[in-house]
């Protein structure tokens, strides 16, 4: 077991522990099997996704810092599960020989019949033995076969992924992104950046996601965009990665969206990890406040610099004319606390800023990969809806540039739902009723 694993699993075992739940009920409560909250406990696996281990932290009452320290931890246990992957396969490539090379091998010359002079040439082979000519001809046309199968293997997925697209449109898990910076670096902070969801990037070296963040998830990146070239050299010049979770909750109380539907039309509250797919098939929009979740990452062992954070309006506008849904049950209650590194955006401003919430330190934070920064930010608007993304401005040794984080390849949309019609659901007759929250 590496380290990164051992170290996130003796932290959700101290969580579970100190709970006092069995794995039994916590398994049932998080809808997965026994078995598999042991593996995570003992270090045997790591969740693919962080939302499981939310969800676990949360049911064993983790306090805000343990929160971001869990979400730390599973950042790098995930990041060397991936390393030990890729890791694998390169020893599996690199022993086994492709059918084609295999075919193509030269035979060795022991093998090859002796050159015969003309006036000794031997009697012509037997019918049903094909001359020595026809066995290399025929294992020639058996390689170029081979080559045609592999060939149109590689061709018929890499058709159906619909790479031609960039995968701006393929959908993101649990709303987060992944943005690994494209573009060439510059002395530069302030050029424009594209708000395109393709794998482009200005002159700034600023990227955008296909998806949260966008320069990959936040250069404009998505992922099964088509890289090489040039464009590769530029996503290694950025050497840190972002994953955003644009619908990410400070509790569910905190939450509140505003559809264009009658309450009769609308489906129950989702969990915070299906929240995504919800606001996307109801075209939903943050009310009131958005809460986003920056995971920021070095790609190396070289420290990087997180300069400032930038807010950058797209429009702005009267707040939109919707129904207010709150995620919150009627009557059940939320908790929650401020977590570090929280930052706060008023969009109502003619100029928004990101500021540190009280007590709390804001920018620079250094980053690298053994050591990820979770930045969250909460941007409010009463008075108007407003489209907007963020700028990162960062530095490594002599190189900076600028990462463009956004929602798959859009700016954010937050607006103000005062004097909206406000609903709350509950539980007793299963359907959105009249209620504004305290």
């Amino acid at each position: 077991m590496v380290d990164e694993t051992a170290d996130f699993a003796a932290l959700i075992r101290e969580l579970k522990d100190r709970s006092g739940l069995s794995y039994g009920v916590l398994a049932k409560r998080l809808h997965m099997s026994t078995s598999t909250l042991h593996r995570y406990c003992n270090g045997d696996a790591v969740p693919t996704e962080y939302a499981p281990v939310e969800r676990f932290a949360r049911l064993c009452k983790a306090t805000p810092d343990e929160l971001v320290e869990a979400h730390r931890r599973w950042i790098l246990a995930d990041g060397a599960r991936q390393r030990e992957r890729k890791s694998a396969a390169t020893v599996t490539t690199t022993a086994t020989p492709t059918a084609v090379e295999a075919a193509t091998a030269p035979t060795p010359e022991a093998d090859l019949p002796a050159p015969t002079p003309e006036a000794d040439l031997p009697a012509p082979a037997p019918a049903n033995e094909p001359a020595p000519r026809n066995r290399r001809r025929t294992a020639l046309f058996a390689a170029a076969a081979v080559a045609v199968v592999l060939a149109a293997t590689a061709l018929v997925p890499h058709l159906m992924s619909g790479d031609g697209n960039g995968g701006g449109d393929r959908q993101q898990d649990a709303g987060s992104v992944t943005s690994t910076g494209r573009g060439t670096p510059s002395s530069s902070a302030s050029a424009k950046s594209t708000s395109s969801a393709s794998a482009s990037a200005s002159a700034s070296g600023s990227a955008s996601p296909s998806g949260s963040a966008t320069a990959k998830s936040g250069a404009s990146a998505s992922p099964g965009a088509k890289s090489g070239g040039a464009a590769d050299v530029a996503a290694a010049a950025v050497p840190l990665t972002v994953t955003t979770r644009p619908y990410a909750w400070e509790s569910p109380c905190s939450q509140t969206y505003l559809v264009d539907r009658d309450a009769a039309k609308v489906p129950p509250p989702p969990t915070e990890q299906d929240a995504p797919s919800w606001v996307s098939a109801l075209g939903a929009v943050s009310a009131g406040s958005q809460y986003l979740e920056l995971t920021v990452q070095g790609t190396g062992q070289e420290t990087v610099v997180l300069e400032s954070l930038n807010v950058r309006v797209v429009g702005s506008g009267a707040p939109l004319a919707w129904n207010a849904y709150a995620m919150g049950y009627i009557g059940v209650g939320c908790g929650g606390g401020v977590p570090t590194h929280s930052f706060g955006i008023g969009l109502d401003a003619p100029r928004p800023v990101a500021t540190p919430k009280a007590g709390q330190t804001g920018l620079p934070y250094k980053v690298s990969e053994s050591e990820p920064e979770v930045l969250y930010i909460t941007a409010d608007a009463a008075s108007h809806d407003v489209r907007w993304y963020l700028e990162l401005t960062w530095s490594s040794g002599g190189r900076k540039g600028v990462l463009r984080i956004d929602d798959q390849g859009k700016p954010f949309r937050t607006s103000g739902m005062s004097g909206r019609p406000q609903y709350g659901y509950s539980l007793d007759t299963s359907e959105w009723v009249p209620h504004r929250a305290d």
